[in-house]
């Protein structure tokens, strides 16, 4: 697609352009997608697509760019016409049959319209009470009801953007944005005033089924999408206004060679979790807020063996592992307190399916007793952590209110340290450490650790400690893998990273292609990959 095709197909599109360009002197670049480098580039002045009729302008100098969305926009008429078919609609929907998903609302929506619109001269036939609306009215009119009914409001343009992460609004008139590409930037995106956002809050809370209130001001919660939104209604609470963070979700996860490609972690820690993961160790993916923990998670589970028996445990779906055999369990936290289900409740039924793996989405209190009691019956377990370092885990899992026997941590195997590092002016995500839990030891009054793998900061480097000094692969890994001498299992760890480098060196990002060469290996070995190693 290029800007003339665009803009024939979406002539709001055309007149945008032409009017920016009259008034700056310069048209914007019109790009059908974006890479990473151009997060570089002190000036942007571009223009890409979400899906018509929804472009998306980005402008500004790299510390001050501002992030324009460019929809329909009705006129006076157009807006009377809009309310009037918005009436009827939601007035005569009772009438027709309860759709089954979105794809239904939509036809119904679309039917609705086509029986209650004319194209009769006079504005309204008030015999038939049909709106007289011409077909270029028709197309943006649906459009907005479609938006308002079955998408996400005022938030529509920025929740199809592929290129975004998490959503920020404190107050009506503050959102900003985590872009992949572009980091931190503003919108002008604004709703009318407080009563406008505390309606559309009230209204998006009422559709997941999470009312929001004065009573009940703060909402955690998954969207119909699947991303995750945070809301703080109350202004007691909030001072700034009502605010809501939206965590998008992915439809397809970021590969493991999309992480090494980022500079997250190597071939050679991909390699190593690769191992692990083929031979049921158990793992904790930690680090603060916003440091890739699911991310990573996500990306790791390609390595768990095809033809095991997952089951997941979460307050909102946000992981997502590729295997044919996965029970997604998820919490209830709405309706009477005899009807609720926590995660300690979905973990003691998973453990009872006798499941491979049992992945939770993030630990967060008492159900971190039965992921190691899980553990302890010989269960392996992967799951995300709120904690900086593998002591700070400790120190969490064995104190209130989790409350793990201090004995009992040496059920980990690994914990996967992540962190959102500053380097160079800017935030990455780095894979700061991996360090595998040894044992308890009283004489040493606690958990021995070792580190296998260390990320320098200075150089920007992986580096790997274990090598002939790791605990996990030599005692763990390479005696259930039947190797005589228990050092032969690094040659095995270094022969997947030139796999995975080869996957770098041809480009190989895409889960799905990741996935299928990670699969064709475990069946086939290397008569399986589709390059020469």
């Amino acid at each position: 697609m290029n800007l003339e095709e665009a803009a024939a197909n979406n002539p709001h599109l055309s007149r945008y352009v032409a009017e920016f360009t009259r008034k700056s002197g310069k048209a914007p670049v019109f790009y059908a997608s974006l890479s990473k480098e151009m997060g570089e580039i002190e000036f942007i002045n571009i223009i890409y697509p979400v899906g018509d009729p929804i472009f998306i302008h980005v402008l500004g100098a790299k510390e001050n760019r501002k992030y324009h969305t460019i929809e329909p926009k009705l006129n006076s008429v157009e807006k009377i016409k809009y309310k009037k078919l918005l009436s009827i609609i939601l007035e005569k929907a009772i009438q027709e049959p309860v759709p089954s998903d979105d794809i239904e609302l939509r036809q119904t929506i679309i039917k609705l319209v086509d029986k209650n619109t004319s194209s009769n001269t006079s504005f309204l036939d008030m015999g038939q009470n049909k709106v007289q609306i011409n077909q270029n009215e028709k197309k943006k009119v649906i459009y907005f009801i479609d938006r308002d009914i079955i998408g996400n409001s005022i938030l529509e343009p920025i929740m199809r953007d592929p290129y975004i992460e998490d959503i920020h609004s404190i107050g009506a008139n503050n959102i900003f944005l985590i872009h992949k590409v572009f980091d931190l930037i503003e919108t002008d995106i604004r709703f009318v005033d407080e009563t406008h956002l505390s309606n559309f809050l009230r209204n998006m809370s009422e559709r997941i089924d999470r009312p929001v209130s004065e009573a009940k001001p703060i909402v955690d919660a998954s969207m119909p999408d699947g991303s995750r939104i945070n809301i703080i209604f109350s202004n007691d609470i909030s001072r700034r206004g009502a605010s809501f963070t939206i965590r998008k979700f992915q439809d397809t996860p970021s590969s493991i060679i999309q992480l090494i490609k980022w500079g997250t972690i190597s071939t050679e820690i991909a390699a190593y979790l690769w191992l692990c993961l083929e031979y049921g160790m158990s793992a904790f993916v930690c680090g603060e807020t916003a440091s890739g923990k699911t991310t990573a998670l996500n990306a790791a589970m390609a390595f768990i063996n095809p033809a095991s028996k997952i089951f997941t445990a979460e307050d909102t779906a946000e992981v997502k592992p590729p295997h044919r055999v996965w029970q997604q369990l998820l919490t209830r936290e709405s309706g009477p307190a005899e009807s609720r289900v926590e995660m300690f409740s979905l973990l003691k039924a998973a453990l009872r399916s006798r499941p491979d793996y049992i992945i939770v989405g993030e630990i967060r209190g008492e159900e971190g007793s039965v992921a190691f009691q899980a553990m302890q019956t010989g269960h392996s377990v992967m799951a995300t952590f709120h904690a900086s370092s593998v002591k700070k885990m400790i120190q969490r899992f064995t104190g209130n209110p989790i409350n793990v026997p201090v004995t009992f941590i040496d059920n980990l195997n690994i914990c996967i340290i992540l962190q959102a590092a500053y380097v160079k002016g800017k935030f990455l995500r780095k894979c700061t450490a991996i360090e595998e839990l040894v044992g308890y030891s009283q004489e040493a009054g606690g958990v021995i650790t070792r580190a296998v793998f260390e990320w320098n900061p200075g150089t920007d480097v992986h580096l790997f400690r274990g090598l002939n000094n790791s605990y996990i692969l030599e005692n763990k890994i390479a005696e259930k893998a039947g190797y005589l001498d228990k050092r032969e299992i690094y040659e095995e760890m270094f022969l997947r990273a030139r796999i995975l480098d080869e996957m770098v060196t041809r480009d190989i990002v895409e889960y799905d292609k990741v996935l299928e060469i990670i699969s064709s290996y475990y069946s086939k070995g290397m008569d399986g990959l589709p390059f020469s190693i």
